[in-house]
């Protein structure tokens, strides 16, 4: 039988894949080295923080009694579903979050419509209107709380002419009001950028075929839109959810626990009563119910970004 020789100095081609593969990698490995002061950042910052909390969970530890720490496994958990008080600002950090990402969404929405049509002086117009999103949330909680809702000076009193006190007697509305407008020029930026990427030859197409505007804006402005609409719900509601200047300058949790939410509560319990303990397993609690709300809410939104509108 006659044999096949291969020439001297040439590697068998079996090995070239394995090597290029192996050349990709440490390029990949390369690009990636700068990246790990970052990496490890992030992780002080956050992991280690959460490992912490997390241990100090399952640990009953009040900062004013001496020799309190000792471990107490689940019964912090225990606690904090049994409390009335975190039960009541689980529900009122879900009515501000859903109240307040659903209006000002509309009103976002609704501005974007505007704002979409030719008209002089938009940009000066466009310009003031995202200009509560640029004030820091504690400015503007200050500025609401004096200038709106201040029952001897406030705007509110001289439009209405009463001597309502806002903040005592709708605690939780005169935060929404705040919050709502601190938000709604985010939902309008969102939406607008949708309302500009729609194609201009099918809205042509529809006006051709006798659409009317309402008509249009059902069948075709608002399903273009829908993945721009879930996305801002999505943002919105991830830093809504998390809202604390506004009660904390504004109604102090109060009058009672009428306006706390769930952050603002955790405050309390950790910076006013001490319970290292207790405050820390209730963040762990709104850690995981976070978790899951927000990993629904992302499946729905690469569903809906997808091309093939399948889950990758």
């Amino acid at each position: 039988m006659s044999t096949i020789s291969v020439p001297a100095g040439t590697a068998p081609a079996t090995t070239r894949p394995a090597t290029t593969k192996k050349k990709a990698t440490g390029t990949a490995g390369k690009r990636r080295l700068p990246l790990l002061p970052a990496l490890i950042f992030v992780v002080a910052v956050t992991q280690i923080p959460f490992l912490l909390t997390i241990y100090y969970s399952f640990q009953s530890w009040n900062l004013v009694r001496p020799g309190s720490f000792h471990f107490v496994g689940f019964q912090n958990y225990a606690d904090v579903f049994t409390d009335s008080t975190f039960l009541g600002a689980l529900l009122n950090t879900v009515v501000l979050t859903v109240v307040c990402v659903f209006l000002s969404l509309l009103l976002g929405l609704g501005l974007a419509i505007l704002l979409d049509r030719k008209f002089v002086g938009r940009g000066f117009v466009r310009t003031l209107l995202i200009t509560p999103f640029l004030i820091l949330p504690a400015a503007g909680a200050l500025l609401w709380k004096t200038t709106m809702f201040d029952p001897t000076y406030g705007l509110l009193h001289f439009v209405f002419g009463t001597d309502v006190d806002w903040l005592s007697q709708f605690p939780l509305a005169a935060v929404m009001a705040q919050i709502i407008w601190q938000w709604t020029p985010f939902m309008m930026l969102l939406t607008l950028a949708g309302l500009q990427s729609q194609p201009k030859d099918v809205l042509e197409a529809a006006s051709v075929d006798g659409a009317g505007r309402w008509r249009t804006f059902v069948s075709i402005t608002l399903p273009h839109l829908s993945r721009f609409l879930q996305l801002a719900t999505l943002l919105g509601a991830i830093y809504i959810v998390n809202s604390f200047d506004a009660i904390f300058l504004m109604t102090q949790g109060g009058p009672g626990t009428a306006s706390t939410n769930l952050p603002f509560y955790i405050y309390q319990r950790a910076f006013e009563g001490f319970d290292i303990g207790q405050s820390s397993a209730m963040g762990v609690v709104v850690v995981i119910i976070t978790m899951i709300v927000a990993t629904f809410a992302l499946r729905l939104m690469f569903r809906a970004f997808s091309v093939d509108g399948g889950t990758k």
